[in-house]
Formats: C-alpha cells, sequence, structure tokens
C-alpha cells in the first residue's frame, strides 16, 4: 500500500499543473472605422458602448518547460483572429521568452463580436468592408493580446483544473433550422435540441481552492448587438465576462482591473443565434418564409431580434443568463481534471487535401472513397447575409442556380474554372475568392489546426464557425480517437474553440451544404471541408495523446508587404472660438437619483489620434468624503452603464464633440460625482497633445 501511494504521488509531481492569467485592453480606435461581422460599409464606429478585451491562460507543465507541455489560450473580444496578428504576436513574445512561446502551443481565439473595428485579418475580402488594411486596430490587438500573455507568464502557480457543465435555455436559437434538418434523421435523434445548449466551463483553483480563473464555452453568436449599432461592443460573451469578473474580483472592481479572470470564449456557433424571438418581417411583423427568409412584402426585410425591447436590453438579457449559468456550475463540484500536458499544431492546405468521407451514421470514415478540397469561394447566398444581419441586393437564402449579370461582375475580379465549378457544386459561385490575386489573396488557403491536451481535457482550435452539427461531429470524433489512442490515459472531456489562429469562414456537414444556405454557401473550401477536418483532428487527437510531433505544415504567405488602405487619416482638430479641447459645453443637471441617465457634452479631439491602450475616454468619479476630498474613479467606458459618443461637427473645421453618458445604477453610493473625459488632438500645424477636461459636480441621492 505505502509503494503504490507512493507510486501516485510521484505520478502526481510529474505532472503539477502552473498556471497564469492576465488581461488586457485590445480597443481598437473607436471612430471612423468599420466594424467586422456583417460586412456593412455602412457600420462605422462613433464610441465605446464596452471596452474590448484579451483574456489570457497560460498553462505550464512544472517539471518540462518545452513548447509542447506550455500552453497558452487568449480569448480575444474581437470578430475573429487572423494569421498576421498571430504571426506578430509570436514575433514579440519569442523576442522575449526564445523558443518557449511557439506556433505550436499558442492559440488565439475570438469571440466573434460584430461590434468592435476590422482592417485586421490581412485577407482581402475580410478588410474590404473596413475599406482595408487598418493599423490602429491590428496595433491594439497585437500589443493587448501580448500584454495579457505576459501578465499570465509572469503569475504562474500551482493549480488545479476542474471541470463541469450545465444547461442553459432560451438563449440561443438555429439560424438555418431547415439547413440542420438536412442532417440524417438517426444522427438528430441523438441530441435533444437542434443548437447546443450546453454551457462546459473549465476552472483554475489555487492551492486554497481559490479560483485563479475561468473559461466558459457556449454556443451562441454575439449578435444582441445588429448592425445598426455604431458603437465598439464585446456583446453578450464580453458583458458575460465583465459581470462573472465582478462578481470574482468585487463589484467596485473596474472592468479589466481584477486578479480573477473569466473568459466566455467561442465554439461551434456556425448556425447559431441570440435573437430568440426568431425571424419576423420588418413592417408587418409576421414570421418569414423559413427556407428562404423571405417576406410578402416589397421589399420588406426579414430578421430576427432578441428577447429585449431593444438590442442594449437583448444583450443585457443574454448576457445575464449566460453569466447566472456559469455562477451556478462554478458554485458546484466540479470533476477533476488535472493532468498532463499536450499541444500538437499544423498548417494545412486544405485545397490540396484528399481524404475519406465520414459517415455520421456508422460514425466512420469510408476508406473506400476519396474526396477533396476545393480553393476558396463564396456561394450566392453568403450575399444575402443571415437573418442577424441580412444582407444587400436581392440575394435569398438557399440559391443553387446563378445568374449571369452576377456571374460577369464575378468573372470581372475572378473568373472560376470548370474543375472549380464542379468542385463546389450544388454551390453556385458568387466569388472565385481563391482564383482572385488582386491586389493580394482574397481568403486563406492554408489554416491553422491544433489540439490541446490538459488532463482529461482536449482542446479542439479551429480557423473557422462549426455549424452545431459539424461540432457534434468534431467533437465525437476527437473523444473516440484520443480513446482508441490510449487505454491508459483518455481524455474524458472535449470542447471545440472557435475563431482560432486564422479565419476560414464557415464549416457546414456535407448535407447541410446541399442546401446552400448562409453557412454552406460560407463554406469556401466545398462539400468535403468538415470531412477534411475530421480526418485532421483524428491525426492530431492520436499524436497528442501519444506524445509525438507532427510536421508543421505549410506556412501562410506573409501578406505584411501587401497591404493597402483606403481609410482617410486624421488630418487635424479645432476647437470652437472661445473654447479648449476638454471643455464641458452641456452640463449635467444638479440633482440624480437611481435609473436617471446623467449626460455631458465635451469639446473633443478625434479618439483615433491614440491608441490609449487601457487608458479610458471617460470616466465617472466620486468625491470622497473628508479628510481625503479626493475624487475615485467608480466607472469607465468599459462599464455597462457608460457610453462615450463621438460626434463630428465638421470635417472643414475639425471640430467634434464627445458626449458621455452614465445611466445610475441602483446600489450607487449616494454623494457628489462628475464626468471626466479624456483626449487627445491633432494639432493643424503637427503634433499630438492630451487633454482632459471635467464636468461641473453632480449629487446623487
Amino acid at each position: 500500500m505505502f509503494v503504490i501511494a507512493c507510486l501516485l504521488a510521484c505520478l502526481s509531481a510529474a505532472h503539477a499543473l502552473r498556471v497564469g492569467v492576465g488581461i488586457a485592453d485590445v480597443t481598437g480606435p473607436p471612430a471612423e472605422i468599420g466594424f467586422m461581422g456583417y460586412a456593412n460599409f455602412e457600420q462605422v464606429g462613433h464610441g465605446i458602448h464596452l471596452r474590448q478585451f484579451a483574456r489570457a491562460f497560460v498553462l505550464a507543465d512544472d517539471d518540462d518547460d518545452s513548447d509542447n507541455t506550455r500552453i497558452v489560450f487568449v480569448s480575444v473580444d474581437a470578430a475573429m483572429m487572423g494569421n498576421g496578428v498571430r504571426k506578430e504576436v509570436l514575433k514579440r513574445l519569442q523576442k522575449r521568452f526564445g523558443d518557449l512561446y511557439t506556433d505550436n502551443n499558442v492559440i488565439l481565439s475570438g469571440t466573434h463580436t460584430h461590434s468592435t473595428p476590422g482592417g485586421f485579418l490581412m485577407d482581402f475580402l475580410f478588410d474590404l468592408p473596413i475599406l482595408g488594411f487598418v493599423k490602429e486596430t491590428y496595433l491594439a490587438l497585437v500589443t493587448g493580446i501580448l500584454k495579457s500573455i505576459f501578465i499570465a507568464h509572469n503569475n504562474l502557480k500551482p493549480a488545479r483544473m476542474e471541470y463541469s457543465e450545465a444547461e442553459l435555455l432560451d438563449a440561443n436559437i438555429n439560424r438555418s433550422p431547415t439547413s440542420y434538418l438536412r442532417n440524417p434523421p438517426e444522427e438528430r435523434a441523438k441530441y435533444k435540441y437542434d443548437v447546443d445548449k450546453t454551457l462546459a466551463q473549465v476552472r483554475f483553483l489555487g492551492k486554497e481552492n481559490n479560483i485563479i480563473g475561468v473559461i466558459n464555452w457556449f454556443a451562441v453568436h454575439p449578435t444582441s448587438m445588429n448592425n445598426t449599432n455604431r458603437l465598439i461592443s464585446s456583446d453578450n460573451v464580453g458583458y458575460a465576462s465583465i459581470l462573472m469578473e465582478k462578481a470574482l474580483n468585487g463589484n467596485s472592481t473596474l472592468p479589466g482591473k481584477g486578479n480573477v479572470v473569466c473568459a466566455f470564449a467561442s465554439t461551434n456557433l456556425g448556425d447559431v443565434s441570440p435573437n430568440t424571438r426568431g425571424p419576423r418581417c420588418e413592417f408587418s411583423g409576421r414570421p418569414c418564409d423559413q427556407e428562404k427568409m423571405l417576406c410578402t412584402m416589397h421589399k420588406e426585410r426579414c430578421f430576427a431580434s432578441g428577447p429585449g425591447v431593444d438590442m442594449f436590453d437583448s444583450t443585457r438579457i443574454i448576457a445575464t443568463k449566460l453569466y447566472n449559468t456559469a455562477m451556478t456550475v462554478l458554485n458546484q463540484p466540479g470533476e477533476d481534471l488535472t493532468g498532463p500536458l499536450g499541444i500538437v499544431h499544423q498548417f494545412v492546405e486544405m485545397p490540396k487535401e484528399v481524404v475519406s468521407p465520414y459517415d455520421p451514421v456508422s460514425e466512420t470514415f469510408n476508406s473506400s472513397a476519396k474526396v477533396s478540397g476545393c480553393l476558396p469561394a463564396m456561394g450566392y447566398s453568403f450575399a444575402a447575409g443571415t437573418t442577424d444581419g441580412p444582407g444587400a441586393f436581392d440575394f435569398t437564402q438557399g440559391t443553387t442556380t446563378s445568374n449571369p449579370l452576377w456571374n460577369a461582375v464575378r468573372d470581372f475580379i475572378a473568373e472560376p474554372t470548370k474543375e472549380d465549378i464542379e468542385c463546389h457544386a450544388p454551390k453556385p459561385i458568387l466569388l472565385a475568392t481563391g482564383r482572385a490575386k488582386f491586389p493580394y489573396e482574397w481568403q486563406p488557403k492554408v489554416v491553422s489546426c491544433a489540439v490541446a491536451r490538459v488532463g482529461g481535457l482536449l482542446v479542439a482550435a479551429v480557423p473557422g464557425e462549426f455549424t452545431t452539427m459539424s461540432g457534434r461531429r468534431l467533437r465525437n470524433v476527437v473523444a473516440r480517437a484520443a480513446a482508441a489512442a490510449s487505454a491508459t490515459a483518455t481524455a474524458s472531456r472535449v470542447v471545440l474553440a472557435g475563431l482560432s489562429n486564422i479565419y476560414s469562414d464557415y464549416i457546414a456537414t456535407p448535407e447541410e451544404y446541399q442546401a446552400q444556405r448562409y453557412e454552406a454557401a460560407s463554406t469556401i473550401f466545398g462539400p468535403h471541408t468538415l470531412d477534411i477536418y475530421l480526418n485532421k483532428y483524428v491525426e492530431l487527437t492520436d499524436a497528442v495523446m501519444k506524445g509525438q510531433r507532427v510536421d508543421p505544415g505549410p506556412s501562410p504567405p506573409d501578406l505584411s508587404e501587401q497591404l493597402i488602405s483606403l481609410v482617410p487619416p486624421v488630418l487635424w482638430d479645432a476647437a470652437p472660438w472661445g473654447k479648449e479641447f476638454g471643455d464641458c459645453v452641456k452640463q449635467p443637471q444638479k440633482y440624480y437619483s437611481y435609473g436617471d441617465v446623467v449626460t455631458a457634452s465635451f469639446v473633443s479631439g478625434h479618439p483615433r489620434n491614440s491608441a490609449r491602450a487601457g487608458r479610458w475616454l471617460a470616466a465617472v468619479e466620486r468625491l470622497a468624503s473628508a479628510p481625503d476630498d479626493a475624487w475615485t474613479t467608480v466607472a469607465t467606458d468599459a462599464d455597462w452603464e457608460t457610453k462615450y459618443i463621438w460626434q463630428r461637427n465638421s470635417k472643414i473645421l475639425g471640430t467634434s464633440y464627445a458626449v458621455i453618458e452614465w445611466e445610475i445604477p441602483v446600489g450607487t453610493p449616494p454623494g457628489t460625482y462628475r464626468i471626466h473625459h479624456y483626449g487627445n488632438y491633432k494639432y493643424i500645424l503637427g503634433g499630438i497633445y492630451p487633454y482632459h477636461g471635467f464636468s461641473d459636480s453632480f449629487e446623487v441621492t
């Protein structure tokens, strides 16, 4: 018995886990930059509702500092992650840490909010709605992600990991239910819902059972904020993170400043919407046609809305559901999954892959047949958009035939070959992005695939948006591959980390692909895209379970020297006659109570003049009682209750204003408060200079 106890102790020591967490601001330029997600040229930012953050988790094996026993996972409040951002983050990490952090062990996962600045992906199609590459967005992401990893690296401490999960209802629906029904009935019968309703949670606990950090995965699009929104927002999952961090760090802790870090990361959200009222016709309010998502009235759009009275209320409701469920799970006993670390990564050139197709009924690969990937291409229904954000022109869902006029436009850009058309069938090709060369690559051909093992947990990091059934198939094959690879060291839990490292649009099942709704039309490598991923992740899972290395694969092209931007620069700023930057030109009232909205307006410089990473543009301050008589920050432009709205007054004169709103939350201590505005202005003769200003004080009673 003594020998067995000693052996178990030795095995435990050999896999002593250390965990560090870090959070940093990655907020991009708040004004006059297009948002990434809805591909709406009119959705240009004009302020901040919720700031963007990177939440980093560094995991290390106490006795081994090689790159395959050290794992970095970063959940970023951004639409997705791109190879250019990741490459620069790795370059700077290696400058400081050598080969400790490499392509092999760093996973950057975007939450997929559609209300944050774009222009950072370096693939032309994705940056096109933002008018090209935006250096400010790119640098904000790189420096913030890097800072979050530095903080996590420097805070490594002994920890253990627990897993738990719970069912969460009324927070998501399938936005393409007819496509889901294309999947085999035998497969669908295994599942209760047509979307995943399970919130999966990993928590890291210190020696005193104190919570170090939490990662939650729940399938839902962060599209509670619709395409009319003009304020930077991390949307439902971002606000859920803030709520949980405030609960665990203390409600007085400002967003981004606490020691406990809580992420709500993306997973297989491809066909999953938070707009739980479902699709309705714009004016009549009638349900839309389920298959085509059309309305009977001329030019009446079909779109879905959330459970609230407006998009802000819907965001709050969905976020609160996420937060409440996560806290319930957190307070339940967890399954200890602490164990050895491992990770494998491979770049994969999707059009060159030839694999065996997967049979979802028998759950086997058909080795007697072969299927292959295609050069990237977008179908007609891609332009139709979704019920979360309808597209332009007269494109409709489920289009399987082409139009000579649009084909002529397509061919002017890049004409697909006969092989392309046959490969993508039944998708009618609207954009042959894999053939387009001008001005540079339109969509990636090489993607990033990784599987990380943390004891009894496997994390499959995928470079796109898997639909519900695609994600289920992937989790199933990874679990079976893990069990087959090692009879003694199985991984009992599998999660899918979506939108990781490189963005390659959607991944629908082959059956869903036949319907050619938005998700299928955006499955860029053809009908067998999922088959390729299933084969690849089986290989990677086998390798990580056996502790083997894999071939790194072909590196994605470096496009950094070919980028273009049509985003106009800030020319100059000017204050109105008789005013200075930071002057409050609209003062608050003298007295307020709970639920009231305090509003103040300031003479402003353009918020793109300085990144102000980690430094806010607006703050609410409270006067402390004697003898201190000092002003203390109680809320910033990262808080839910505040809005920073930038308004251009004159492009010619260079004048603008910042409107700052604060909705006083219940429980705010009575006292004396003021609004504080910070900024930078660009002098017409050169130079950028800081300024700040205060409103008059007011009383909260």
